[in-house]
């Protein structure tokens, strides 16, 4: 019967290369992977022999499954000419005999039983021909003479030996059991390193499928062994090869709607190994819905299911990627014939042959062309369809434009692989090939037919070197035209049969096809990033007391826009205002809308109007357009030097601060409704101040809120990134606060400001100017009593100057209160004059020598290190900086010892010391300003004043 049973319920153990001997067998609470994949293949020993240094005889070097002397597997197996040995013996009626060393010279003639020191006999050849259909299962030949070994006509031959009825298990004269066996070299021709042997399930023989598995397990224990320092004692090989092999396997119990991975089909799907519950129903969401149906019959097989099955699926992985599967499982059944459980092996689908037939190639084509989007997608495609599948060694994609080829992928990418005109067009990351310089291609182009030329077809240097075995130029038609244009090449001389030249017609079709429908949807995607970026700040502006860092992610459907906004806009007086906004919808509609919102707003912020006032007048501007969407807004107003801030939120949802200890907390913000939906909405205030170090957050819902994601969990996992987050570095924070770049459903803006606080806070004057005659000397003698307070004399006359004409052209053609105000920062004195008038200032074109005025805002931009006008509510700024030069303070003299005070009561000194001191030098000031008053001189009039205006 076959043995399904104990081998599965507790595997045995690797085990430990030797000569031979092995202990018992440990077992496992679960099936490893190697013995589920085992278990798959229907092999219930597997055993690597690698050749003796010498290179007499094979050694047994590790096995997995049962124990090898169950089935006669010996440690060793001399392969030297002249003497065979075999580990398994077996009879063919039709060829027991046939082909077998006779027990010449040197031939060692002892039986199974034989030591370690010596080569096990022959007892009979029990090797049947892969190209021929498998045999029923021979007799048992025991005492034929001689007989030859499979291991060494696997060895020696250099090919996979595959035999259906194997006798092994017992001596000459005794009972044995029938096994399919299978004995696959491990090397290349002329370096043969070993060899896997495989014994499979008693009655049973190894199927197309599963020796198309084993070969390339083969290989890959062979490319282990390669890699091998010492090769007599190799680490464990069966392991590692099914890891390089990328093979995942899976383990269920029909009905339970739980299964057993590992790592390596976790890692395919794209699913953490913490993060899987180890349900059916888990690994089904990750597959593409159309291939639900057929996972589903292998999750629940029925009793008429068969044993085997294969099939390819897609899955989309958490980044949005789109994979081919494909699916070996194998059904156990019961004694009655219902499902028991089911065993299968899952790699990526080139790990697996895909199968040769044209049809199937054209299906798997089709269906991969179909998923994929963009041009380099379907240059991956076709690098994937025809390069492996046809031995090809060079596969080129171009596209037509003009009269040239705009290369998309060339496998392989190496420059050196591909002719000398090819490298002199390379231009960034593939060439441009010129169409006129090659006649071949631009012949094919013009008739839209396909040509192939063999081995040693005269060419043009262009193409000479792509396919010097062969060649295959393929037009790629689209409709009316030629989408572009595909080489195939071959180094060793390939030979064209009619059924490839019907494979590359369709596959050229297919792809042109799909290469123009990729073209327009990259065209369509590069206008739609065009328009976003154009739409959103290209920089944010620095800000004096913080950094602001902001960033954008399209939503990744459909059109790549969306509505989601940012802004920062540095305003007068050390003000910044943060916005942040999310119009409704995910099209080029939604995006203009976005456009014309951030531009509003932007204008009513630096008008200077208040946060609530800029909020309304862009929702009566969005009500007047219209329009059916709506949009969500918070804007902030932040004070850089005193950190206090004022939002406004209207819909949108509310930011979050991170304080300066950790602690992270969503600002209870009172909120107004969206902007766009009634236009005489309120929008009320929300003062808060923040302390330096603070780090303020503003975010859209495409971050926080998804078909799986609740709003609630969403912003209170922002908050917790937010905490871990190291505010050192904004940037980081805000990449972190992203996290991983999975499927978005929506578009995300994020807006970070970490508040520093002003390290040297600016100091302010200012003085209202009345329209009196001498209205601009009252401004002089402000603006001199100032500078002498800031003991800033160096600069004065330069200062009362630039004040004069600025006064002087308010007064003159405006309307209105006029204001002055002083500022200084560090090394810069700002001079602002404020008036009602929204004009800008502008200089006379043409200024004549007997003109009387329209030389002030000359002297001014002589004088200013820079200078400007800045519109603000109810008129506008004109303003000037100079740079200034502070005086250095002048060390204080040694102090003289003072004799030491008298004790007094402590009464006493508090009416004598304390504040009756004070107030007696109060009086003396008072006195010395009154007798200034008596003698016409003001407190604050000076040099500069004296000249009188100019």
């Amino acid at each position: 019967m076959p043995h399904d049973g104990d081998a599965r319920a507790a595997a045995p153990g690797l085990r430990a290369p030797g000569n031979g001997d092995s202990g018992p067998s440990r077992p496992t609470p679960e099936p490893a992977a190697r013995e589920r994949v085992l278990a798959f293949a229907g092999v219930v020993l597997a055993a690597v022999y690698v050749r003796s240094e010498d290179g007499a005889e094979l050694r047994r070097v590790e096995a997995a499954g049962l124990e090898p002397e169950r089935y006669g597997l010996a440690g060793r197996v001399r392969v030297s000419t002249g003497s065979t040995g075999s580990p398994v013996t077996g009879a063919d009626d039709s060829a027991a005999g046939a082909g077998t060393d006779q027990g010449g010279p040197g031939t060692d003639q002892g039986g199974p039983g034989t030591g370690p020191g010596r080569a096990e006999t022959d007892q009979g050849r029990a090797g049947t021909d892969p190209g021929r259909p498998e045999a029923a299962p021979p007799a048992r030949a025991a005492g034929a003479g001689g007989g030859g070994s499979v291991v060494v006509e696997a060895y020696r031959g250099g090919r996979a030996v595959w035999v259906r009825g194997a006798v092994a298990g017992g001596r000459e004269g005794g009972g044995g059991v029938s096994v399919p066996l299978g004995a696959l070299p491990l090397g290349a021709a002329g370096g043969w390193l070993g060899c896997l042997v495989v014994v499979g399930e008693a009655g049973e023989g190894f199927g197309s499928e599963q020796r198309e598995f084993l070969e390339r397990y083969a290989e890959a224990v062979a490319g282990r062994l390669r890699g091998e320092a010492d090769r007599s004692a190799p680490s464990p090989l069966l392991d590692s090869a099914l890891r390089a092999m990328g093979v995942g396997s899976f383990a269920l119990t029909p009905g339970t709607g739980l299964v057993e991975t590992d790592p390596a089909l976790l890692e395919l799907i794209g699913i953490p190994e913490d993060g899987f519950d180890g349900k059916t129903d888990t690994l089904l969401s990750y597959s593409v819905p159309e291939d639900v149906p057929a996972l589903m019959s292998v999750i629940e097989p029925s009793a008429q299911t068969p044993g085997r099955r294969e099939l390819e699926f897609r899955i989309r992985r958490p980044t949005g990627e789109l994979c081919w599967l494909r699916l070996g499982c194998r059904l156990l059944k019961a004694p009655d014939g219902a499902p028991q459980r089911v065993l299968g092996v899952v790699t990526a689908a080139p790990v697996l042959r895909r199968g040769a037939s044209d049809v199937a190639r054209i299906q798997w084509l089709t269906a991969a062309l179909d998923d994929a989007t963009t041009v380099r997608d379907v240059s991956r495609v076709v690098v994937a369809a025809l390069r492996e599948p046809l031995g090809a060694d060079r596969v080129a994609l171009a596209e037509l434009l003009e009269d040239r080829l705009a290369v998309t992928v060339l496998d392989p990418p190496a420059a050196a692989a591909w002719p000398e005109l090819w490298r002199s067009e390379w231009r960034s990351e593939w060439p441009d090939a010129p169409v006129g310089a090659l006649p071949t291609l631009q012949a094919a182009l013009r008739d839209g037919r396909m040509s192939l030329w063999p081995a040693g077809a005269v060419l043009e240097p262009g193409l000479a070197g792509i396919g010097p075995g062969g060649l295959a130029v393929l037009p790629l038609p689209a409709k009316s035209r030629v989408a572009g244009v595909c080489l195939v090449g071959w180094d060793a001389p390939h030979e064209f049969a009619p059924e490839e030249r019907a494979l590359l017609t369709a596959t050229a079709g297919l792809v042109g096809q799909a290469l123009k429908r990729a073209h327009a949807y990259d065209a369509e995607q590069e206008l739609a990033t065009m328009l976003q970026r154009s739409l959103l700040p290209r920089r944010l502006p620095r800000l004096p007391g913080g950094t602001a860092v902001a960033r954008y992610l399209p939503a990744r459907r459909g059109l790549q826009v969306g509505g989601d906004w940012y802004d920062v806009i540095a305003l007068s007086e050390g003000k910044v205002a943060l916005v942040i906004g999310d119009v409704q919808g995910h099209s080029a509609g939604a995006a203009t809308i976005m456009g014309q919102m951030r531009t509003a707003v932007r204008a009513y912020a630096v008008e200077g109007h208040p946060p609530d006032v800029v909020v309304a007048h862009a929702n009566r501007l969005l009500v007047g357009m219209e329009t059916d969407l709506f949009a969500t807004c918070c804007y902030v107003e932040l004070d850089m030097e005193e950190g206090n801030a004022l939002f406004v939120r209207a819909g949108h949802l509310s930011p979050l601060v991170r304080h300066p200890d950790g602690g992270t907390e969503e600002i209870a913000v009172e909120g107004g409704l969206p902007l766009g939906v009634l236009a005489e909405a309120d929008f009320p205030l929300t003062a808060l101040a923040l302390a330096p170090g603070s780090v303020l957050a503003l975010v859209t819902d495409g971050l926080v809120e998804s078909a799986e994601l609740h709003l609630d969990e969403g912003m209170r996992l922002v908050r917790e990134a937010l905490a871990a987050a190291d505010p050192a570095d904004p940037g980081r924070m805000a990449d972190e606060l992203l996290g991983e770049a999975g499927r978005r459903e929506d578009d995300v803006a994020l807006l970070l400001l970490r508040y520093d606080g002003m390290r040297v806070r600016p100091v302010r004057a200012g003085w209202v100017v009345w329209r009196l005659p001498d209205a601009v000397m009252h401004a002089r003698r402000f603006c001199a009593r100032t500078l002498r307070s800031w003991d800033l004399v160096a600069e004065a006359d330069t200062v009362l100057l630039v004040v004069s004409e600025l006064v002087t052209n308010a007064l003159v053609h405006t309307q209105g209160p006029v204001r002055v105000d002083l500022t200084l920062a560090a090394d810069r004195l700002r001079v602002t004059v404020s008036d009602s008038s929204p004009r800008s200032p502008a200089k006379p074109v043409v200024v004549d020598w007997e003109s009387t005025g329209g030389r002030g805002l000359f002297l001014v931009e002589a004088l200013s290190t820079a200078w400007g006008s800045v519109p603000v509510g109810g008129g506008k700024q004109v303003w000037s900086e100079i740079v200034v030069s502070r005086p250095q303070p002048e060390p204080d003299p040694p102090k003289e010892a003072e004799p030491a005070p008298r004790a007094e009561p402590e009464r006493e000194r508090q009416s004598g010391w304390g504040l009756g001191w004070g107030i007696s030098r109060n009086r003396d000031r008072n006195r010395d300003r009154s007798r200034d008053r008596s003698r016409g001189r003001g407190p604050g009039r000076g040099r500069s004043e004296e000249r009188g205006p100019r």
